[in-house]
Protein backbone atom coordinates (compact mmCIF):
# COMPACT_ATOMS: atom_id res chain seq x y z
CA UNK A 1 0.00 0.00 0.00
CA UNK A 2 1.85 3.17 -1.24
CA UNK A 3 1.22 6.41 1.18
CA UNK A 4 1.93 10.15 0.00
CA UNK A 5 2.77 13.04 2.45
CA UNK A 6 1.67 16.23 1.73
CA UNK A 7 1.95 20.00 3.64
CA UNK A 8 -0.64 22.17 2.62
CA UNK A 9 -0.33 25.94 3.25
CA UNK A 10 -4.11 26.41 4.11
CA UNK A 11 -6.09 23.92 3.37
CA UNK A 12 -10.64 23.70 3.51
CA UNK A 13 -11.93 20.55 4.93
CA UNK A 14 -15.31 21.20 3.79
CA UNK A 15 -16.13 23.00 6.76
CA UNK A 16 -13.28 25.18 8.42
CA UNK A 17 -10.11 26.47 7.22
CA UNK A 18 -7.04 24.91 8.36
CA UNK A 19 -3.02 26.38 8.19
CA UNK A 20 0.39 24.02 7.96
CA UNK A 21 -2.02 20.71 7.75
CA UNK A 22 -0.33 17.87 7.26
CA UNK A 23 -1.93 14.46 5.86
CA UNK A 24 -1.33 11.51 4.39
CA UNK A 25 -2.97 9.23 1.29
CA UNK A 26 -3.14 5.88 2.24
CA UNK A 27 -4.91 3.63 -0.41
CA UNK A 28 -7.05 6.77 -2.32
CA UNK A 29 -8.01 7.42 1.14
CA UNK A 30 -7.11 11.06 3.96
CA UNK A 31 -5.42 10.01 6.61
CA UNK A 32 -4.22 13.15 9.45
CA UNK A 33 -2.22 10.06 11.38
CA UNK A 34 1.08 11.53 9.58
CA UNK A 35 4.70 12.13 10.72
CA UNK A 36 4.92 15.81 10.06
CA UNK A 37 8.96 15.39 9.89
CA UNK A 38 9.36 12.82 7.11
CA UNK A 39 11.52 13.85 4.74
CA UNK A 40 9.27 12.23 2.05
CA UNK A 41 6.55 15.09 2.55
CA UNK A 42 5.42 17.21 -0.38
CA UNK A 43 4.50 20.95 -0.48
CA UNK A 44 1.53 22.41 -1.49
CA UNK A 45 1.41 25.49 -1.82
CA UNK A 46 -1.80 27.32 -2.14
CA UNK A 47 -5.57 26.28 -1.12
CA UNK A 48 -6.30 22.60 -0.88
CA UNK A 49 -9.88 22.15 -1.21
CA UNK A 50 -11.98 19.47 -1.37
CA UNK A 51 -12.57 17.99 -5.72
CA UNK A 52 -15.65 19.69 -7.14
CA UNK A 53 -18.57 17.62 -7.95
CA UNK A 54 -20.53 18.27 -11.26
CA UNK A 55 -23.98 16.48 -11.67
CA UNK A 56 -24.43 18.14 -15.41
CA UNK A 57 -21.90 17.60 -18.06
CA UNK A 58 -22.65 17.39 -21.42
CA UNK A 59 -19.15 17.36 -23.07
CA UNK A 60 -15.54 18.89 -22.85
CA UNK A 61 -12.11 18.40 -24.64
CA UNK A 62 -13.72 18.72 -27.29
CA UNK A 63 -15.74 15.80 -26.85
CA UNK A 64 -19.94 14.87 -26.64
CA UNK A 65 -21.60 12.37 -25.16
CA UNK A 66 -24.36 12.46 -27.65
CA UNK A 67 -21.90 12.38 -30.73
CA UNK A 68 -20.26 9.46 -28.99
CA UNK A 69 -20.89 7.43 -26.52
CA UNK A 70 -17.34 5.43 -25.21
CA UNK A 71 -15.02 5.16 -22.35
CA UNK A 72 -12.51 7.56 -24.54
CA UNK A 73 -15.43 10.27 -24.89
CA UNK A 74 -15.85 9.81 -21.19
CA UNK A 75 -11.94 9.93 -20.64
CA UNK A 76 -11.99 13.17 -22.71
CA UNK A 77 -14.74 14.81 -20.48
CA UNK A 78 -13.34 14.37 -17.12
CA UNK A 79 -9.24 15.29 -18.33
CA UNK A 80 -11.25 18.64 -19.87
CA UNK A 81 -12.94 19.37 -16.48
CA UNK A 82 -10.71 17.76 -14.41
CA UNK A 83 -7.99 20.51 -15.14
CA UNK A 84 -10.36 22.97 -13.46
CA UNK A 85 -10.68 21.01 -10.67
CA UNK A 86 -13.67 18.49 -10.54
CA UNK A 87 -13.45 14.97 -9.40
CA UNK A 88 -16.04 13.83 -10.12
CA UNK A 89 -18.67 13.96 -12.90
CA UNK A 90 -22.34 12.63 -13.90
CA UNK A 91 -21.96 12.27 -17.60
CA UNK A 92 -25.34 13.93 -19.05
CA UNK A 93 -26.88 12.83 -22.11
CA UNK A 94 -29.90 15.10 -23.54
CA UNK A 95 -32.95 14.19 -25.33
CA UNK A 96 -31.67 11.73 -28.39
CA UNK A 97 -33.12 8.11 -29.83
CA UNK A 98 -33.20 5.03 -27.77
CA UNK A 99 -30.26 3.88 -29.21
CA UNK A 100 -28.23 6.30 -27.94
CA UNK A 101 -29.34 6.43 -24.72
CA UNK A 102 -29.01 2.35 -24.73
CA UNK A 103 -25.24 2.75 -26.01
CA UNK A 104 -24.81 5.93 -23.33
CA UNK A 105 -25.39 3.71 -20.37
CA UNK A 106 -23.30 0.66 -21.96
CA UNK A 107 -20.39 3.06 -21.85
CA UNK A 108 -21.00 4.41 -18.43
CA UNK A 109 -21.57 0.30 -17.03
CA UNK A 110 -18.28 -0.19 -18.89
CA UNK A 111 -16.50 2.76 -17.25
CA UNK A 112 -17.80 2.04 -13.69
CA UNK A 113 -17.23 -1.52 -13.77
CA UNK A 114 -13.44 -0.73 -14.63
CA UNK A 115 -13.19 2.40 -11.83
CA UNK A 116 -12.70 5.19 -14.63
CA UNK A 117 -11.50 7.85 -13.03
CA UNK A 118 -14.40 10.75 -11.83
CA UNK A 119 -17.25 8.44 -13.34
CA UNK A 120 -20.03 8.24 -10.78
CA UNK A 121 -22.69 7.54 -12.53
CA UNK A 122 -25.22 9.14 -15.63
CA UNK A 123 -27.71 11.87 -16.14
CA UNK A 124 -30.41 11.16 -18.29
CA UNK A 125 -31.41 15.21 -19.21
CA UNK A 126 -34.85 14.33 -21.10
CA UNK A 127 -36.41 12.96 -23.22
CA UNK A 128 -39.47 12.91 -21.11
CA UNK A 129 -39.41 16.99 -20.77
CA UNK A 130 -42.17 19.76 -21.81
CA UNK A 131 -42.59 20.59 -25.60
CA UNK A 132 -42.80 24.66 -24.32
CA UNK A 133 -39.94 24.12 -22.09
CA UNK A 134 -37.65 22.39 -24.62
CA UNK A 135 -34.42 24.91 -25.00
CA UNK A 136 -32.52 23.97 -27.25
CA UNK A 137 -33.42 20.02 -27.15
CA UNK A 138 -34.88 18.08 -30.09
CA UNK A 139 -38.38 17.98 -30.42
CA UNK A 140 -38.56 14.92 -32.37
CA UNK A 141 -36.98 13.08 -29.67
CA UNK A 142 -38.86 14.40 -26.42
CA UNK A 143 -41.40 11.45 -25.89
CA UNK A 144 -43.25 9.48 -22.80
CA UNK A 145 -41.59 7.29 -20.68
CA UNK A 146 -42.00 3.33 -22.47
CA UNK A 147 -40.84 0.43 -21.18
CA UNK A 148 -37.76 0.78 -23.39
CA UNK A 149 -36.73 3.14 -21.15
CA UNK A 150 -37.35 1.94 -18.26
CA UNK A 151 -35.67 -1.28 -18.91
CA UNK A 152 -32.38 1.50 -19.29
CA UNK A 153 -33.34 2.93 -15.88
CA UNK A 154 -33.51 -0.33 -14.15
CA UNK A 155 -30.00 -1.13 -14.46
CA UNK A 156 -27.86 -1.34 -11.81
CA UNK A 157 -24.65 -1.14 -13.00
CA UNK A 158 -24.43 2.34 -14.14
CA UNK A 159 -23.39 3.80 -10.72
CA UNK A 160 -26.19 6.72 -10.09
CA UNK A 161 -29.26 7.29 -12.00
CA UNK A 162 -30.56 10.89 -12.77
CA UNK A 163 -33.26 12.07 -14.63
CA UNK A 164 -34.30 15.44 -15.46
CA UNK A 165 -38.19 15.36 -16.50
CA UNK A 166 -41.00 16.92 -16.60
CA UNK A 167 -43.82 16.29 -13.93
CA UNK A 168 -46.81 17.49 -16.34
CA UNK A 169 -45.21 15.31 -18.77
CA UNK A 170 -44.68 11.88 -16.59
CA UNK A 171 -47.41 10.23 -14.10
CA UNK A 172 -46.97 10.43 -10.76
CA UNK A 173 -46.93 6.59 -10.99
CA UNK A 174 -43.73 6.27 -13.36
CA UNK A 175 -42.15 8.94 -11.18
CA UNK A 176 -42.54 6.39 -8.16
CA UNK A 177 -41.45 3.50 -10.10
CA UNK A 178 -38.35 5.82 -10.99
CA UNK A 179 -37.72 6.35 -7.59
CA UNK A 180 -38.28 2.71 -6.13
CA UNK A 181 -35.89 2.30 -9.11
CA UNK A 182 -33.31 3.92 -7.26
CA UNK A 183 -33.43 7.29 -9.59
CA UNK A 184 -32.69 10.47 -8.63
CA UNK A 185 -35.32 12.39 -10.36
CA UNK A 186 -34.73 15.72 -11.14
CA UNK A 187 -37.46 18.27 -12.23
CA UNK A 188 -36.86 20.57 -15.54
CA UNK A 189 -37.41 21.76 -19.06
CA UNK A 190 -40.58 22.06 -17.39
CA UNK A 191 -44.05 24.23 -17.51
CA UNK A 192 -45.72 22.64 -14.56
CA UNK A 193 -47.90 24.41 -12.41
CA UNK A 194 -46.95 24.47 -8.40
CA UNK A 195 -48.97 21.78 -7.62
CA UNK A 196 -48.20 19.38 -10.03
CA UNK A 197 -44.57 19.88 -9.24
CA UNK A 198 -44.88 19.43 -5.21
CA UNK A 199 -46.96 16.18 -6.07
CA UNK A 200 -43.71 15.38 -8.07
CA UNK A 201 -41.79 16.07 -5.10
CA UNK A 202 -44.10 14.23 -2.05
CA UNK A 203 -43.87 11.31 -4.53
CA UNK A 204 -39.61 11.16 -4.42
CA UNK A 205 -38.28 13.73 -7.05
CA UNK A 206 -35.36 15.47 -5.13
CA UNK A 207 -33.92 17.71 -7.63
CA UNK A 208 -34.08 20.59 -10.29
CA UNK A 209 -32.30 21.19 -12.71
CA UNK A 210 -30.50 24.65 -13.67
CA UNK A 211 -32.95 26.52 -11.44
CA UNK A 212 -34.86 29.30 -13.41
CA UNK A 213 -33.99 28.09 -16.66
CA UNK A 214 -36.08 26.12 -19.08
CA UNK A 215 -39.31 26.04 -16.27
CA UNK A 216 -42.37 27.97 -15.49
CA UNK A 217 -41.85 31.10 -13.72
CA UNK A 218 -42.49 32.33 -10.12
CA UNK A 219 -45.08 35.12 -10.55
CA UNK A 220 -48.24 36.21 -8.00
CA UNK A 221 -50.68 33.91 -8.79
CA UNK A 222 -48.76 30.68 -9.41
CA UNK A 223 -45.27 29.89 -8.51
CA UNK A 224 -44.24 27.53 -10.88
CA UNK A 225 -41.46 25.37 -10.83
CA UNK A 226 -39.56 28.36 -9.78
CA UNK A 227 -41.32 28.92 -6.53
CA UNK A 228 -41.71 25.20 -6.01
CA UNK A 229 -37.95 25.00 -6.18
CA UNK A 230 -37.35 27.64 -3.43
CA UNK A 231 -40.02 27.21 -0.82
CA UNK A 232 -39.44 23.13 -0.96
CA UNK A 233 -36.86 22.56 1.89
CA UNK A 234 -35.90 18.90 1.05
CA UNK A 235 -34.99 19.09 -2.67
CA UNK A 236 -31.38 20.47 -4.05
CA UNK A 237 -31.08 23.01 -6.98
CA UNK A 238 -28.49 23.31 -9.49
CA UNK A 239 -27.36 26.28 -10.99
CA UNK A 240 -25.20 28.04 -13.59
CA UNK A 241 -23.64 30.76 -12.70
CA UNK A 242 -21.96 31.76 -15.81
CA UNK A 243 -23.17 35.41 -16.33
CA UNK A 244 -25.71 33.97 -19.51
CA UNK A 245 -28.01 31.72 -17.58
CA UNK A 246 -29.06 32.98 -14.22
CA UNK A 247 -29.34 37.62 -13.34
CA UNK A 248 -27.13 37.78 -10.48
CA UNK A 249 -29.44 39.05 -8.71
CA UNK A 250 -31.66 35.78 -9.26
CA UNK A 251 -29.03 33.94 -8.02
CA UNK A 252 -28.44 35.83 -4.92
CA UNK A 253 -32.36 36.06 -4.35
CA UNK A 254 -32.33 31.80 -4.82
CA UNK A 255 -29.25 31.58 -2.38
CA UNK A 256 -30.91 34.02 0.38
CA UNK A 257 -34.29 31.86 -0.19
CA UNK A 258 -33.40 28.41 -0.54
CA UNK A 259 -32.29 26.06 2.53
CA UNK A 260 -29.02 26.26 3.21
CA UNK A 261 -26.97 23.21 1.52
CA UNK A 262 -29.52 22.96 -1.16
CA UNK A 263 -28.18 24.99 -4.04
CA UNK A 264 -25.70 23.53 -5.81
CA UNK A 265 -23.00 24.58 -8.61
CA UNK A 266 -23.27 22.93 -11.71
CA UNK A 267 -22.03 23.88 -15.65
CA UNK A 268 -23.97 22.33 -17.79
CA UNK A 269 -20.93 22.34 -20.22
CA UNK A 270 -20.12 21.32 -23.88
CA UNK A 271 -17.63 19.89 -26.15
CA UNK A 272 -15.45 23.47 -25.65
CA UNK A 273 -14.60 23.25 -23.04
CA UNK A 274 -10.97 23.05 -22.41
CA UNK A 275 -10.33 23.67 -26.09
CA UNK A 276 -10.20 26.89 -28.62
CA UNK A 277 -13.27 25.64 -30.42
CA UNK A 278 -15.68 28.03 -31.46
CA UNK A 279 -18.11 26.12 -33.04
CA UNK A 280 -19.92 22.31 -32.68
CA UNK A 281 -22.40 19.93 -34.93
CA UNK A 282 -25.58 19.80 -32.93
CA UNK A 283 -29.20 18.32 -33.72
CA UNK A 284 -31.49 18.30 -36.96
CA UNK A 285 -27.86 20.09 -38.60
CA UNK A 286 -27.72 23.50 -36.33
CA UNK A 287 -24.44 24.27 -35.03
CA UNK A 288 -23.96 25.40 -30.97
CA UNK A 289 -21.39 28.29 -32.05
CA UNK A 290 -19.49 29.89 -28.90
CA UNK A 291 -19.16 33.97 -28.74
CA UNK A 292 -16.64 34.53 -25.67
CA UNK A 293 -17.61 32.31 -23.16
CA UNK A 294 -21.61 32.09 -24.09
CA UNK A 295 -23.09 29.30 -26.28
CA UNK A 296 -26.23 29.70 -28.57
CA UNK A 297 -27.07 26.85 -31.34
CA UNK A 298 -27.68 28.62 -34.51
CA UNK A 299 -31.58 28.82 -34.10
CA UNK A 300 -30.67 31.66 -31.38
CA UNK A 301 -31.39 29.27 -28.17
CA UNK A 302 -28.38 29.01 -25.13
CA UNK A 303 -27.24 25.87 -25.63
CA UNK A 304 -25.20 24.44 -22.45
CA UNK A 305 -22.18 26.45 -21.46
CA UNK A 306 -18.16 26.87 -21.55
CA UNK A 307 -18.23 27.37 -17.64
CA UNK A 308 -15.87 24.92 -15.87
CA UNK A 309 -16.42 24.95 -11.60
CA UNK A 310 -13.36 26.68 -10.48
CA UNK A 311 -14.98 29.58 -12.93
CA UNK A 312 -18.59 28.85 -11.14
CA UNK A 313 -16.77 29.03 -7.73
CA UNK A 314 -15.17 32.11 -9.01
CA UNK A 315 -18.47 33.80 -10.66
CA UNK A 316 -20.04 33.11 -7.09
CA UNK A 317 -17.46 34.48 -4.94
CA UNK A 318 -16.51 37.51 -6.95
CA UNK A 319 -20.47 38.42 -8.59
CA UNK A 320 -22.73 36.65 -6.17
CA UNK A 321 -20.51 37.70 -3.21
CA UNK A 322 -21.06 34.49 -1.51
CA UNK A 323 -18.57 33.46 1.09
CA UNK A 324 -15.11 31.44 -0.46
CA UNK A 325 -16.46 28.34 2.17
CA UNK A 326 -20.11 28.12 1.11
CA UNK A 327 -18.76 28.74 -2.33
CA UNK A 328 -16.46 26.21 -1.95
CA UNK A 329 -19.32 24.09 -0.25
CA UNK A 330 -21.64 24.59 -3.58
CA UNK A 331 -18.95 23.08 -6.16
CA UNK A 332 -18.74 20.13 -3.22
CA UNK A 333 -20.12 18.57 -0.38
CA UNK A 334 -23.61 19.74 -1.58
CA UNK A 335 -23.70 17.80 -4.47
CA UNK A 336 -21.66 14.95 -2.79
CA UNK A 337 -24.99 14.82 -0.45
CA UNK A 338 -27.26 15.32 -2.77
CA UNK A 339 -26.06 12.12 -5.14
CA UNK A 340 -25.37 9.84 -1.62
CA UNK A 341 -20.90 10.19 -1.96
CA UNK A 342 -20.57 10.06 1.59
CA UNK A 343 -16.88 9.74 1.17
CA UNK A 344 -16.53 12.65 -1.26
CA UNK A 345 -17.12 16.82 -0.74
CA UNK A 346 -14.71 16.93 2.14
CA UNK A 347 -11.35 16.12 3.64
CA UNK A 348 -12.21 14.56 6.73
CA UNK A 349 -10.13 10.97 7.71
CA UNK A 350 -11.18 8.39 5.91
CA UNK A 351 -12.40 10.32 2.67
CA UNK A 352 -11.55 9.54 -0.62
CA UNK A 353 -8.07 11.83 -1.72
CA UNK A 354 -10.31 13.86 -4.22
CA UNK A 355 -8.81 17.34 -4.09
CA UNK A 356 -7.88 20.47 -5.58
CA UNK A 357 -5.03 22.82 -5.13
CA UNK A 358 -6.21 26.61 -5.65
CA UNK A 359 -3.88 29.96 -6.37
CA UNK A 360 -5.11 33.04 -4.42
CA UNK A 361 -7.28 33.83 -7.24
CA UNK A 362 -9.31 30.57 -7.32
CA UNK A 363 -7.75 28.93 -10.86
CA UNK A 364 -6.57 25.65 -10.42
CA UNK A 365 -3.26 24.69 -10.04
CA UNK A 366 -3.40 20.60 -9.78
CA UNK A 367 -6.54 18.13 -9.32
CA UNK A 368 -5.73 14.81 -7.40
CA UNK A 369 -8.46 12.21 -7.88
CA UNK A 370 -8.09 9.08 -5.24
CA UNK A 371 -4.60 10.54 -4.55
CA UNK A 372 -2.95 10.46 -7.98
CA UNK A 373 -2.01 13.65 -9.97
CA UNK A 374 -4.06 14.57 -13.21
Amino acid sequence: MTTHIYRADKLFDGFDFKENVCFAVKDGKISFDVDAHSDSIKPLSGLVVPGFIDVQVNGGGGAFFNAQQSSACLEKMLLAHGQYGSTAIMPTLITDKIEVMKAAADATAQAVANKQKGIVGIHFEGPHLSHPKKGTHSEQYIRPISQEEFAIYARQDLGIKMVTLAPETVPLEDIKRLVALGVKVSIGHSNADFDTTMAALHVGADGFTHLFNAMSAFTSREPGVVGAALWDDNSWCGIIVDGHHVHSTSAKLAIRTKQRGKIMLVTDAMPPVGTNDMEFDFFDGRKVIRTGDRLNSSTGELAGSVLDMSSAVRNTVNELEVSLSESLRMASLYPAQYLGLKAKGHLLEGADADFVVLDEQLFTQSTYIAGHQL
